[in-house]
């Protein structure tokens, strides 16, 4: 796994650290890693590190001494160092001293000139800043043409929350120092690539937390030498409608591809499912559906009285469900149907559906704010595990439990791609997994899933439709199972 810690539990794992060393030994400590990730940098970028040139954005706080110890440490490999300070009478000291000792070069102020530099680096403000970045802050960021790294995290972005509510600054690397914020998983498309610099650091139990691609693969469900089909999980499918009969086909077509056992579909989109998936067993109806052991409920189904007869059927067995699209529209005029539960429940809405499901008047405000505590909040409050869509997926349980999964594109936003989630993990809860489990493992294949389609990493990355992202759903499978370790 990899665990997310908020800036208090950083702060709180620095201050014995910060006690027993040397003044100045922990920052240090951080600025040697920070070295050695621009060095690394501006090998790859340019092909060498001594005579290229380095600029340093410098704040008032700890990340611009970082920022400062670290440029004296690549002045002594060669580097052209220059330093631009915002806040000249709070700056870092000991780092300003020691960069100036070794040839540094120490501009002032916003409208300062930055060079020419290969790389710059972002030690503007740290995990205690919060807001935007200032006026004169946004001004000089705006100049810059080179790739940025930043220093433990993108200054003017929110290390607990990823939100941006102003300037702020979109890095190609940030080196993060001691432990991963949310922020990096969160804000990943202001973090760029993240790398992460072991300080030392004795930290907490995480709650906040991302399974690698390594363990998705090895937890994901194969058939061994005693399976059946049966044993494999049977999932049941009430998705699509004669208006959207293609809700139907993708997410059953999903449960298959997600090497389900048995995909029994229920509802009126029957012939087109079959046309395209011979393999599942279809019926007209769920009264007719035959055993399942979990049930995928929403996609496309409607709103009428039918789909909520059929969805209260659904709710009242004591089977693992997964609640998505046109039942959470259900489920938000009718609380009551989930909220007594005792059987697993998996809501899978997006922020149109989250507002629904709590009510549209702060809602919005609340997922713009911090998506993990509103998504928690949903969870604690229904009793149920909620998983909110996005680019970085949000998933809680009742107990503020939360896995992310960090899509590293924008691939699936593109219309039924949900259908297909859904799919994909009611395969998983069919074999037994946990909602909370099951809909991380199913958000990290689908997003790969979706990456694949479009060619990401190829060069010829391209639009993709939930088709394209449904061919896919079995490679991506390989590929995590490839990964798994032995």
């Amino acid at each position: 796994m990899r665990d997310y810690f908020t800036a208090d539990e950083v702060r709180a794992a620095e201050a014995p650290l910060l006690a027993a060393l040397p003044d100045g030994a922990l920052m240090r400590r951080a600025a040697y890693g920070l070295t050695a990730v621009v060095a690394s940098e501006l090998r790859s970028r340019t092909g060498g590190v001594a005579g290229r040139r380095v600029t340093l954005l410098v704040g008032s706080g700890d990340n611009g001494g970082d920022a400062l110890w670290a440029g004296a440490m690549l002045r002594r490999r060669g580097v052209a160092v220059r330093a631009v300070l915002l806040d000249p009478d709070r700056v870092h000291a000991a780092g300003l001293a020691a960069l100036r000792a070794v040839g540094g070069r120490v501009e002032v102020g916003a409208d300062a000139d930055l060079g020419d530099p290969d790389l710059v680096v972002d030690g503007i403000v740290g995990i205690s800043g919060r807001g935007p970045l200032r006026p004169a802050a946004a001004a000089l960021v705006a100049r810059v043409g080179a790739p940025i790294v930043a220093v433990d995290l993108p200054s003017g972005v929110d290390p607990d929350t990823g939100v941006t509510a102003g300037p702020a600054v979109t890095a190609s690397v940030t080196v993060a120092f001691g432990a991963l914020k949310p922020v990096h998983a969160l804000a990943a498309a202001h973090c760029g690539r993240v790398e992460l610099v072991d300080i030392g650091l004795d930290l907490p139990d995480a709650s906040v937390r991302t399974p690698t691609a390594a363990e998705v693969g090895a937890r994901w469900p194969m058939p061994g030498p005693a399976d059946d089909k049966y044993s494999q999980g049977v999932v049941g499918v009430i998705a699509g409608s004669a208006r959207y009969p293609g809700a139907g086909v993708l997410c059953a077509g999903a449960a298959v591809t997600a090497t389900s056992g048995m995909v029994r579909y229920a509802g009126t989109a029957a012939p087109q499912v079959l046309s395209r998936w011979p393999e599942v067993v279809a019926v007209d109806g769920f009264d007719a559906a035959g055993r399942v052991q979990a049930w995928v409920v929403g996609p496309g189904m409607g709103v009428d009285e039918e789909a909520l007869t059929v969805l209260r059927a659904v709710l009242g067995t004591d089977l693992p469900v997964l609640v998505d699209a046109d039942a959470l529209t259900l489920v938000a005029a009718e609380p009551g149907l989930v909220a007594g539960r005792s059987a697993p429940t998996l809501l899978t809405p997006h922020a149109g559906e989250f507002a629904r499901l709590t009510g549209r008047g702060s809602a919005s405000q609340r997922l713009a704010a911090d998506r993990v505590a509103a998504t928690r909040g949903l969870a604690a409050e229904w009793g149920t595990s909620v998983l909110l869509k996005g680019r970085c997926t949000v998933v809680a349980d009742p107990d503020g439990s939360v896995l992310l999964n960090e899509a590293g594109g924008s691939a699936a936003a593109t219309a039924g791609a949900g259908d297909v989630l859904s799919g994909v993990i009611g395969a998983l809860m069919s074999t037994g997994l946990a909602p909370l489990t099951s809909a991380a493992m199913g958000a990290r294949a689908h997003s790969l899933a979706a990456n694949l389609a479009a060619g990401q990493g190829s060069g010829t990355a391209a639009p993709i439709s939930a088709d394209a992202l449904l061919c896919q759903v079995r490679a991506a499978v390989r590929v995590l199972r490839a990964q798994a370790v032995p």
